[in-house]
């Protein structure tokens, strides 16, 4: 004799992938009712349902239950969540934060950006670099820990400064330290869609709120 609960979960395919529907939650324990009685007026007298059998069906739509009102928090607690980062993230508006990239952010003559090292340098060195590709200011940063840094580098004033980026090289002994360009940016708009939270930069556009490195 076929199980209930698969009966049961055949025909709630739609309801179960919304994740988080306490009325999913309830059809299918309306359903598996309703087919569970179906199924022992219709059963076979000489091969009667067991009662071990009903019990495992509705140990499993408990389970189907409670797994459904479970995904039903969470998808609760993360629309709060991104709410509440929505409110957060109206404030940054018109702030500076710092994101992967290598645009150099010239004002007030000084270039300024960063860099994360994965492991400890016995060398840095910051090349400029304009508009053009070519290198027109140099920075030696000397031994520099595994971490998150920052430079300014002077540039005078310069005419093109949006085009201006950087590239850093990183050395331990004969090795090449991995590292990560950091560039500052300005946060133009706050856009959530409903899941998730990004940032609308001047420069770098559409960045995830999770993906800011600091805010500064």
């Amino acid at each position: 004799m076929s199980s209930v609960i698969d009966a049961v979960n055949g025909g709630s395919g739609v309801a179960s992938s919304r994740a988080g529907s306490a009325a999913a939650a309830a059809g299918s324990e309306d359903r598996f009712l309703k087919m569970l009685v179906a199924q022992l007026k219709n059963q076979d007298p000489l091969n009667p349902l067991d009662n071990a059998q009903v019990t495992s069906q509705m140990a499993q739509i408990n389970t189907v239950s409670g797994i459904e009102k479970l995904n039903g928090t969470v998808a609760g607690l993360n629309t709060r969540l991104v709410a509440l980062q929505a409110l957060q993230g109206a404030s940054l508006v018109g702030r500076e934060v710092t994101v992967e990239g290598s645009r150099l952010a010239v004002a007030d003559g000084a270039g300024r950006g960063g860099f994360e090292l994965s492991a400890a340098a016995d060398q840095v060195k910051v090349e400029i670099l304009n508009g053009a590709g070519r290198v027109v200011g140099q920075l030696d940063l000397g031994a520099q820990s595994a971490g998150r840094h920052e430079f300014a580098w002077p540039s005078g004033e310069v005419s093109d400064a949006d085009d201006y980026r950087f590239r850093v090289s990183a050395q331990a002994g004969s090795a090449s330290v991995l590292r990560t360009t950091l560039a500052r940016d300005r946060v133009e708009a706050v856009v959530s869609d409903g899941n998730a939270l990004n940032l609308e930069l001047a420069h770098a556009g559409t960045v995830a709120y999770d993906a800011v490195r600091a805010f500064n």
